[in-house]
């Protein structure tokens, strides 16, 4: 009887046991089921914050590192490592990481003994998309120089402008461009500057040809004593904003931020096997940085094009096996606007990366080229913190996790528009917004998360620099941007302060009112922006628009959209016809002489539309309309 009893506890006890294991690994079985329901981004935030630690760590590492070790460290191993691998591929070429190696020793010679470059220096670069351009800046890196990235579409003031900001001693530009150095050759001529052509000779006297002492270079390694005094907060570049505003600012790049911005690619889940497709200009931190830098962290190939082209980008994909691209700006929308064809999803893409894409051009890429991972992200090259969307979520920038809060530590703070400056209590702090407001971006400035500023330009680094925020002595980085963080911790960008404007006491965001316009049938691309009207306080609506091919502009129908999607204050109450909108290289809209020509029918020659709400359509602007405006007769 006992020796019964005891058997039966003992199986008591057992399928006690067993109940609770098949528990533990039911549980364990539906946990990410449960985790999904209740914390749909759980996995994909975890997967974000493990690469991002394991990126942090490496750069750590690479600063303690005696002698520092630098992005070019990391392209001399890749050269060992795998030295017959495609880098580049450009026009029907192949170069590989050998031959990348070699040119730019080349370079890196022929500027040492022709150009007396030494570590310390700053050269300017003026080239366009092209081989040469890569090579000049691993030569010159390899001499521990500086490079000065310059926009090759600048012109006269502003390109002379860049030299007194940076300081450099020698401008290396291409055959092409030789018009515009002529232009300001005198002026560069004054501050000592010596100019280099790539070529082998060039007519213009005190303009010297740089390819015959490359020719005559050797392409054996150059010495690191060479450059043994770069460190992670040395210099590493100048790139220059785009100037939509003024003229441009040359943003600090060191060593260390050339890391950071390398990891983006890593950041978004490319490899070293993926093909990675430039068609931005290099000049530009999305194609230097994220495009150029990145494929040498990542040790992948790319392939680079002299400038975007919509026709032609998918068939480059086919024929290179592209599977990572590139884009910026309107590039999404030019790609969506070409005629369909049969095969517009054969193609090896799976990640697109970049930045200002529409959220209905975002739904249309998607539906007419496949499921490629779209990694929309929010950064500026000088600013101290940013976002990346990776959980492909439509229309948003970013997401706020504990990671990014706590190493870059930013929040969004209330803007007055009209006054142009952060909304502030009593005590003369910043407030705060409420969840889902938008808001001023404002990173705090630490050692982790520092603002260098800008080159030579002491009066607009501290017009970014925002001090008691939320208590006394604190310092922000003003990131000059409007962005909204939704109740999931998704960010959303809705403007940038010198946009937005207010009217009829309500603040206006431009790019809101551009992607209504672009809802009408006729217009192809819309540019926004308010304007002074006598009188009146704040700014009224008006925007530049082009019409798509064959189209005239539809008065009606543009009335139409407007008043059933905007409201009456956010509504356009001019419209400016152009053949085209000015750009930047970059597609970003240029606004200063739009804004400062206004309605003006002295100074604008295209056709000029009026909100004209009686008739319930736009008409002309009249000579007579502009006089009642101007005089106040007309209420607006």
């Amino acid at each position: 009887m006992l020796k019964h009893r005891f058997s039966w506890d003992r199986f008591t006890v057992a399928l006690d046991t067993m109940y609770v294991w098949f528990t533990l690994v039911a549980g364990l079985a539906i946990l990410p089921v449960i985790l999904k329901t209740l914390f749909p981004y759980f996995f994909q935030d975890c997967l974000y914050i493990l690469r991002a630690i394991r990126f942090g760590v490496r750069l750590d590492m690479y600063k303690k590192r005696r002698p520092f070790y630098s992005i070019l460290d990391g392209f001399l191993d890749s050269v060992r490592k795998h030295p017959h691998k495609p880098l580049m591929h450009f026009e029907g070429k192949t170069f590989s990481y050998l031959d990348m190696d070699r040119e730019s020793n080349k370079v890196a010679g022929a500027l040492r003994s022709a150009a007396g470059l030494k570590e310390g220096d700053t050269a300017a670069m003026f080239l366009g998309n092209e081989p040469w351009f890569t090579w000049t800046w691993l030569g010159l890196a390899k001499l521990g120089c500086t490079a000065a990235l310059l926009n090759f579409n600048i012109r006269s003031k502003s390109l002379l402008h860049c030299f007194s900001c940076c300081g450099a001693n020698v401008l290396i530009a291409s055959e092409e461009l030789c018009d515009a150095v002529e232009e300001i050759l005198p002026a560069l001529k004054e501050k000592g500057i010596r100019v280099y052509i790539i070529n082998n000779d060039c007519d213009t006297h005190d303009i010297k040809g740089l390819c015959q002492a490359v020719t005559q270079a050797s392409d054996q390694p150059l010495p690191p004593s060479l450059r043994a005094n770069v460190n992670a907060r040395s210099t590493a570049l100048y790139i220059y904003t785009s100037g939509t505003t003024g003229l441009p600012k040359a943003a600090v790049v060191t060593q260390e931020r050339l890391w950071a911005a390398s990891f983006i690619q890593g950041m978004s889940g490319v490899t070293s096997e993926d093909v990675f497709y430039i068609n931005l200009p290099l000049y530009h931190s999305a194609g230097f940085l994220i495009g150029f830098t990145g494929c040498i962290e990542r040790g992948n190939s790319f392939v680079l094009r002299r400038k975007f082209s919509a026709s032609q980008f998918w068939d480059d994909c086919r024929k290179y096996n592209v599977t990572v691209m590139q884009y910026i700006g309107e590039t999404l929308r030019y790609l969506c606007s070409v005629p369909k064809k049969h095969n517009d999803r054969d193609h090896t893409v799976r990640i697109a990366i970049g930045n200002g894409v529409r959220q209905d051009i975002w739904n249309e890429f998607l539906r007419r080229f496949g499921n490629i991972l779209v990694r929309e992200l929010y950064a500026a090259t000088e600013g101290n913190v940013g976002f990346i969307n990776y959980t492909s979520k439509v229309g948003s920038v970013g997401r706020v996790n504990i990671l990014n809060k706590r190493i870059f530590p930013h929040t969004l703070i209330k803007f007055d528009v009209e006054k142009d400056e952060p909304v502030r209590n009593t005590e003369g702090l910043c407030v705060p917004v409420s969840p889902g407001e938008p808001g001023l971006l404002v990173g705090k400035i630490t050692t982790k998360s520092p603002f260098i500023g800008y080159a030579g330009n002491k009066q607009q680094t501290e017009k970014k620099r925002l001090r008691d925020v939320f208590v006394k002595g604190d310092l922000y980085f003003n990131s000059g941007d409007l962005l909204r963080i939704d109740c999931d911790n998704f960010v959303y960008f809705h403007d940038r302060v010198g946009d937005t404007f207010r009217w009829k006491g309500e603040n206006v965001a431009t790019t809101e009112v551009s992607d209504v316009l672009t809802m009408v049938d006729c217009i192809e691309e819309a540019n926004v922006y308010g304007v002074a009207v006598q009188g009146h306080e704040g700014r009224i609506g008006m925007a530049a628009v082009t019409l798509k091919e064959g189209r005239e502009f539809d008065c009606v129908n543009t009335y139409s959209v407007v008043t059933n999607y905007l409201p009456v204050y956010a509504r356009p109450r001019f419209i400016r016809v152009q053949n085209s909108l000015e750009v930047t290289g970059t597609f970003k809209m240029k606004k200063v002489k739009l804004v400062e020509e206004g309605f003006n029918t002295a100074l604008i020659q295209d056709p000029v539309y009026f909100l004209d709400l009686a008739a319930k359509k736009y008409i002309p602007f009249t000579q007579e309309i502009y006089n009642s405006v101007i005089s106040g007769e007309m209420k607006l």
